[in-house]
């Protein structure tokens, strides 16, 4: 797959010839184009020598199908310096952040600027996007990337260039309908973050190490701001389907992050949790000294599962 802007009187080098953007240019979608060969003075001598490819791309011929890039196509192929988030967990954001036309969104990184696109698209121009991004050159990156994608700066949105913990304490309290917070450290940002979203709120963050994920969900647990948080990542696996050989393709798209989904609470009132057994002891640290091991039970069976399970296992055993 090639992307690449449409320029009048441009060509785009491949492997197999020359694209001739005129070509294209006022075309319609789903039409076949073909290569054609350069010309010698394209590739001359000078240039070829060492490099015979160079020489090999004189060769035209070779079929192209014509489509616009869809968003998905676009954040993959996009000039970026940070790495962006993957198609497929912001589709999980997108759905289960529950963002919809019209709200107001805040984003912490804009990075390359692949999740703002997508919010932006999400929200629409009746919305509102604001996004923090601390380093200058990311910002410049994100919002040329969102430029070149609409044709034109997008006017619902608003990138404040520095620290996030500076920047948003100039922001309205109880403002934002939406958070996603795409960051190192998002626990020591959720004061914050719960003074300017609305109460029922969505608080969204994306983690990629389990270390962070488990103090990021201790903290939402112990504030009582949050809902109890819901934790899930996405594996993305495409397949083969060429007449009987159906098959999964051996290479996939794993583990890329941790996705964590929280609601804001009103003011005044603590998130419910879910009442544990009072035996089942989940945060006993079994290095720690004096610890005795039976006391910690790995699997909550009953005494009464047990010698049901028993009794199956002695029926089969004396029909051997």
């Amino acid at each position: 797959m090639l992307t690449f802007q449409l320029v009048c009187g441009a060509v785009t080098d491949t492997a197999h010839g020359q694209i001739r953007h005129d070509d294209i240019i006022g075309g319609s979608q789903g039409r076949i184009i073909e290569t054609v060969g350069g010309s010698s003075q394209d590739y001359n001598d000078n240039t070829a020598k060492g490099k015979p490819w160079k020489a090999s791309r004189r060769i035209g011929g070779w079929q192209y199908t014509v489509m616009r890039p869809r968003l998905a196509d676009y954040v993959l192929s996009m000039p970026r310096g940070a790495q962006i988030m993957y198609p497929k967990d912001i589709a999980t954001v997108i759905e289960l952040g529950d963002i919809r036309p019209g709200m107001r969104v805040l984003e912490s990184g804009g990075g390359s600027g692949a999740m703002s696109l997508h919010l932006l698209d999400a929200i629409g121009d009746q919305g509102e996007l604001t996004t923090i991004e601390m380093r200058p050159d990311f910002a410049k990156i994100c919002q040329a990337n969102a430029t070149l994608f609409y044709g034109q700066p997008p006017q619902w949105w608003r990138m404040i260039v520095g620290d996030f913990d500076s920047r948003i304490v100039q922001c309205d309290s109880d403002y934002f309908d939406r958070i996603v917070l795409d960051m190192l450290d998002p626990w020591n940002r959720l004061d914050q973050a719960y003074r300017v979203i609305a109460p029922g709120g969505v608080l969204v963050c994306y983690v990629t190490t389990t270390t962070q994920l488990s103090r990021l969900v201790e903290k939402l647990q112990e504030s009582g701001q949050w809902t109890q948080p819901r934790i899930q990542e996405s594996m993305e696996r495409e397949w083969k389907v060429d007449g009987l050989a159906v098959r999964p393709q051996h290479s996939m798209i794993g583990h890329t992050g941790f996705l964590v989904f929280a609601r804001a609470m009103a003011d005044g009132f603590t998130a419910l949790k879910k009442r544990e057994r009072p035996h089942k002891d989940t945060t006993t640290d079994i290095d720690e000294a004096g610890v005795d091991m039976s006391s910690l039970e790995l699997r909550d069976m009953s005494d009464r599962k047990l010698r049901k399970v028993l009794r199956d296992l002695d029926a089969q055993l004396n029909n051997l």
